[in-house]
């Protein structure tokens, strides 16, 4: 495994009007039984021709790796896919075959082969095309968060032996099942991983902490093509820092002291919205504006099992978005 320090020391926490790297997730495809992980075919055929008539690049995953640290000077598409389930082998997987799209295929090793899933043959098959990239995503897929802190090393080292075994490496790009992260958990990943992602919106810029990377995740409700639209013409809002920085909140820092600071030369911080929902309800959210730092009042405390925030900024007329996502710990 490679291994990296955190990625506050390697990031560059200099303004950088960065485009981006829009990073969208899907997990089912044409299965209509699950429709909160599920896409149909044809509207993702309609998603990919969007970003290709907005001149969009798909980015490589190796690309996007080694030019983590670079602004870039349009924006980028980075398609990743989690799970593995038999579907995308069966529906999505000759359509971006045909048209060498590039994607991170993110793998949880214990269910592979399983009914619903794909086997490591086929896994194999796609991971030799050289615009695709295998993704570590944990052995069991359960919720980690909730186990103490040496079965979550033990369930990632698991899956870790397993990628050894089936495909001659470890992957070195990690994705959260789930989206949940500790502060302990990031930590370990960060010290044997390049990157890793999460599930809370936003676009990535340079100055995003390598370790909780943004995707946005698409499903039937929140795959409609209007919506999907606004989505891919988000631009990075970026920020010098976020806290808290333990994403897992329990009693005793639910709600959070949530704050974000800025860089001194942004410009309209003043147009800043954000949205969060504490009590298990979507609200517009009580924000204070101090120079160049961002703090929430919130209505009161997150209820299990996410809480969110997502901020958004019209700069001169381009949307600028970031979003959090908390895991609470129930008592």
């Amino acid at each position: 495994m490679n291994v990296n320090s955190n990625s506050d020391e390697n990031n560059s926490k200099l303004y950088s009007k960065d485009e981006g790297v829009l990073s969208i997730m899907y997990h089912r495809f044409n299965e209509s039984k699950y429709p909160s992980t599920n896409i149909q075919m044809d509207v993702f055929k309609e998603h990919i021709k969007l970003i290709q008539n907005s001149k969009f690049t798909f980015y490589h995953p190796k690309k996007f790796e080694d030019e983590f640290n670079q602004p870039k000077n349009e924006k980028k598409i980075l398609l990743t896919i989690d799970d593995g389930f038999k579907s995308f082998y069966n529906e999505a997987w000759p359509f971006l075959k045909k048209n060498k799209i590039p994607f991170i295929l993110f793998v949880s090793t214990e269910p592979v082969g399983k009914n619903g899933y794909m086997t490591w043959d086929q896994i194999k098959e796609i991971e030799k095309n050289d615009f695709v990239a295998i993704g570590h995503h944990s052995h069991t897929h359960e919720y980690l968060i909730n186990e103490p802190h040496e079965v979550f090393v033990s369930d990632i080292e698991k899956a870790s032996s397993i990628f050894k075994d089936k495909l001659g490496y470890v992957p070195t790009i990690f994705s959260y099942p789930f989206g949940e992260y500790s502060k302990l958990m990031k930590n370990y990943i960060s010290e044997n991983f390049s990157f890793s992602f999460g599930q809370h919106s936003g676009v990535i810029d340079l100055n995003k902490e390598k370790y909780e990377l943004p995707r946005f995740p698409i499903n039937e409700k929140y795959g409609e093509m209007k919506r999907f639209k606004s989505i891919i013409n988000y631009f990075p809002l970026e920020y010098k820092a976020l806290y808290p920085e333990d994403k897992l909140l329990d009693k005793d820092n639910n709600p959070p002291k949530f704050k974000v600071e800025f860089f001194d030369n942004q410009k309209n911080l003043s147009n800043i919205n954000c949205y969060s929902n504490e009590g298990d309800t979507w609200e517009k959210s009580q924000i204070k504006l101090v120079k160049q730092e961002l703090s929430i009042s919130f209505r009161g405390p997150f209820l299990p099992r996410r809480g969110r925030i997502n901020c958004s900024l019209n700069d001169n007329g381009k949307w600028r978005w970031f979003g959090t996502q908390f895991t609470i710990k129930e008592n």
